[in-house]
């Protein structure tokens, strides 16, 4: 049987975005079925000791900036370390991913893409016609994602996963879960392969 990977997630955080496309491969890699499941950092930092990024100490803001420079080296991926739109509101972003979710897309494919477009493109995905853009190169149909994401019902799943995520005992993003096992951040991911190869 497949193993199952609670993935808990932020589409603000450039730590999940560095780790998207690794985490993508690698659950395929294995057969696993992913849940991807966005969630309000904004309501578990408060009830886990976490601090949102302007109100940690500068020595960790600048820290922070050098690790994102060597990840993004070493992976060889482009990062924007200061962009134009960020931090944006997550709710409609999660609930576009929610929707394709619920409407039967991609919801993988679709969070990766909206953080590359944030991170890699710094585009502003706060914005509905950017969200809907991205949508549709994700094979989805952005206005229909764009309306149920407006669901009151879309809502209160993002209110549920998020409650969810600090009931599994997630503090930060990305977090991967299997069989109640966390994995936090993408510097993880050799740890969470090696725990997936063991099946």
């Amino acid at each position: 049987m497949a193993l199952k990977i609670d993935y808990y997630l932020s589409l603000n955080s450039p730590w999940t975005y560095l780790g998207a496309a690794r985490f993508a491969r690698m659950a395929q890699d294995h057969g696993a079925n992913v849940r991807v499941k966005p969630v309000d950092f904004g309501k578990i930092f408060p009830a886990s000791g976490g601090l949102p990024l302007p109100k940690r100490a500068p020595q960790r803001q600048a820290y922070r900036l050098v690790e994102l420079g060597r990840w993004s080296e070493y992976l060889g991926l482009p990062v924007t370390l200061h962009p134009r739109h960020f931090p944006t509101p997550e709710t409609l972003k999660a609930g576009v991913v929610i929707a394709a979710d619920q409407l039967g897309g991609d919801p993988l494919a679709l969070s990766q893409a909206v953080l590359t477009a944030l991170w890699a493109e710094d585009r502003d995905t706060g914005d509905p016609e950017v969200l809907r853009e991205i949508a549709e190169a994700t094979g989805h149909d952005g206005e229909a994602l764009l309306a149920k994401a407006g669901d009151p019902t879309t809502q209160e799943i993002y209110d549920r996963l998020s409650e969810e995520a600090l009931a599994a005992g997630v503090f930060g993003a990305p977090s991967y879960v299997v069989e109640g096992e966390i994995f936090w951040g993408q510097d993880r991911l050799d740890l969470l392969e090696r725990r997936l190869a063991k099946g």
